[in-house]
């Protein structure tokens, strides 16, 4: 069965849910998994761009395009929901 990427709304609020800071990512450079919040977050004027603290990889930029907010996750491997 093929369908569109509306059928992954549910899974994806599943994993990031509502803070997607929350989430556990696997860094693709070095391995390391953590909650993004614990990544090393560095702003501009154009955006920020998140680092793995392990290994200082970039594993998400933000850029503001004025009328459009771009997001790039290059160096994320993984994301998996945060077990309480």
């Amino acid at each position: 069965m093929i369908v569109d990427g509306n059928a992954l709304a549910g899974d994806l609020t599943d994993v990031i849910g509502d803070d997607a800071t929350r989430a556990v990512v696997r860094c693709a450079a070095c391995g390391e998994t953590g909650e993004l919040a614990g990544s090393r977050v560095f702003r501009t004027a154009m955006g920020s761009v998140a680092r793995c603290r392990g290994c200082d990889a970039v594993l998400v930029t933000i850029v503001d395009a004025g009328q459009r907010t771009w997001i790039a996750f290059p160096g994320i491997r993984a994301v998996a929901p945060l077990l309480e």
